[in-house]
């Protein structure tokens, strides 16, 4: 059996892993139980999704440390190393434009608060916010570890705030290259424990098919289909916007740049579908990064900045259509009408306050943000909790492939692409298997 498995494509594996998630959490719901008494099959499946997913976090912060430290350093090489990161911004603001674009469009044209059975009791205001100095202040780090701090019944917790290890990094690696050669021994010791971090993280990777099994088990069996009848147009419209950007808006950009949408699709699919069932950015980065430069041929020095980079502020899907259709929902809901100034307000939230998101799992902080620059209720972000878990699939999964996407254009541009590797017919399990060199 275990000889099998190993023989068994690791694609496969995962689309197994997929149907297996589906079929069980659908057990699981059928067998009963509550959010606050789950059964045991139900507690089985969020576990195994849970330890899957705190494994990937947990190997984020040394991985982005090190992978933006030493890229920054390799920089050094390269003559167009601004330019590089003036493409990528760009190249995030233009897709973040259009797809924020497609949003307001579906929001006007089928005018989802208008024609829902949602009631009115479900409206409270959410437990997080986001505002632009709350932004402004998240970026600069409390401590030289990104540690933040949170208290609650249970005790404080510890998290690292990955935009501001973006901004330590990015520092780091800048002093490092001021310092020059006597900064070598800490370079050199830095590309060491990337390649160590490397290593362990492909040790989590492989378990990605028993992790999917629990991540989307745990999905079906905690929220199915019931909450979505009252929500079912703006479900429809966020599920249809996130469509045309997978699958329209991205294939063309990459035609229009000369390359083959197949291959891309194919290249980028190990973390599209993880991000799915994940549900966070930050989770899926390790993948993300891993086929982008062994699938698509991105250099390793620019895609270790590009990549975390898009991590914490590239989110199509969770800021750009979701909270341009939400605040069309919420408007109409509460009967605001909304004008040509706040249309273009969205989009400008969309396109500069995406990185209020930082990677987190859901996009209520984004939404706050762009329903508190409107002045609308944010009362209306508890009309959409019961489905965030669903949709959140689909905006992590747009999230990340457009993570990917960018990097990709730019490097193609620039004529550092790899093409040789771009246009390869190389089997995702191949890329895990190769030790990876720094």
């Amino acid at each position: 059996m275990i000889r099998t498995l190993k023989r068994t494509p690791f694609g496969v594996q995962v689309l197994i892993g997929l149907v297996l998630g589906v079929v069980l959490g659908a057990i699981a719901r059928s067998m009963g139980g509550t959010s606050e008494d789950p059964n045991w099959l139900t507690t089985t499946l969020s576990t195994i999704g849970s330890i899957f997913v705190t494994l990937l976090r947990t190997l984020v912060p040394p991985l982005v440390v090190l992978a933006v430290v030493t890229s920054i350093a390799n920089l050094r090489q390269v003559t167009n190393a601004a330019r590089l990161a003036w493409q990528t911004l760009l190249w995030f603001a233009i897709t973040a434009l259009v797809s924020v674009a497609i949003g307001i469009a579906l929001g006007v044209v089928t005018d989802p608060g208008d024609r829902t059975s949602v009631s009115a009791s479900a409206a409270q205001e959410p437990s997080r916010t986001g505002s632009w100095l709350d932004f402004l202040q998240g970026i600069v780090p409390g401590n030289v570890f990104g540690l933040q701090a949170s208290a609650s019944d249970d005790g404080v917790s510890l998290s690292f705030n990955v935009l501001q290890l973006l901004v330590i990094s990015i520092a780091l690696g800048v002093a490092i290259l001021k310092v020059g050669e006597k900064a070598e021994p800490l370079l050199n010791v830095a590309r060491s424990a990337l390649a160590v971090v490397q290593t362990v993280l492909w040790w989590v990777i492989r378990l990605a098919p028993l992790g999917t099994v629990g991540l989307l088990g745990r999905a079906v069996a905690s929220y199915g289909w019931d909450a979505l009848s009252p929500l079912a147009v703006f479900v429809v419209d966020v599920y249809v916007g996130l469509a045309l950007v997978l699958f329209v808006l991205y294939p063309v950009l990459l035609r229009l740049n000369g390359l083959s949408v197949r291959r891309f699709f194919a290249g980028v699919w190990p973390a599209t579908q993880l991000a799915f069932v994940s549900r966070s950015s930050i989770g899926t980065l390790p993948v993300t990064q891993r086929v982008t430069e062994e699938e698509l041929g991105v250099p390793r020095s620019y895609a270790s900045f590009a990549v975390p980079l898009g991590a914490t502020t590239k989110m199509d899907g969770c800021a750009a259509i979701y909270p341009a259709l939400s605040a069309i929902f919420v408007a109409g809901f509460f009967d605001v009408d909304l004008s040509i100034t706040d249309y273009l307000l969205i989009a400008f939230v969309s396109v500069v306050g995406s990185a209020a998101t930082a990677g987190l799992t859901g996009a209520t902080v984004m939404l706050t943000l762009t329903l508190s620059t409107l002045g609308l209720p944010l009362a209306g972000v508890g009309l959409l909790l019961a489905i965030d878990p669903i949709l959140d699939m689909g905006r992590t999964a747009v999230n990340v492939t457009g993570q990917a996407l960018v990097p990709t254009i730019v490097a193609k541009r620039e004529g550092i692409l790899d093409l040789a590797r771009f246009g390869s017919r190389r089997r995702v399990e191949e890329a895990i298997a190769e030790p990876a060199a720094v």
